[in-house]
């Protein structure tokens, strides 16, 4: 597989742990992983957003891919659909992977056309990458 640049969007509070074993998982350097990589506690609508949107942006921009670490939270985070609505906007290719089956998809994963890894699990999400 040739080396895939992925941004992980993943909610901060709550998923920090699987972004974590995402990074571990990947001894090899199979993917070349982009994170903005704090807690984004800010409203999306206040006036830090704009700064911190600056910093995300470039990284989504620089991915080939958009991988989205869908949590308990993650379909209500602002942050992540703005995140996936950047990534779509910029041509990204998107994947999907549940921590949970039962876990809600934020809408622009499910409206833009995912590829989805069946279980948080390296080979699935790389199958998912190379599928894309």
């Amino acid at each position: 597989m040739a080396r895939k640049t992925v941004f992980i969007s993943f909610d901060y509070d709550n998923d920090a742990h699987y972004k974590n074993m995402l990074l571990a998982w990947d001894k090899n350097k199979e993917f070349d992983f982009e994170l903005y990589n704090g807690s984004l506690k800010e409203a999306i609508n206040s006036q830090s957003a704009t700064y911190i949107k600056s910093k995300i942006r470039p990284l989504i921009n620089k991915a080939s891919h958009l991988l989205c670490i869908v949590g308990t939270q993650s379909a209500s985070s602002d942050w992540i659909n703005w995140e996936i609505q950047a990534a779509v906007d910029a041509k990204k290719k998107l994947i999907g992977v549940k921590i949970e089956k039962a876990n809600k998809s934020p809408e622009p994963l499910l409206k833009n056309g995912a590829t989805w890894a069946l279980s948080f699990n390296f080979e699935a999400i790389k199958k998912a990458a190379e599928s894309a």
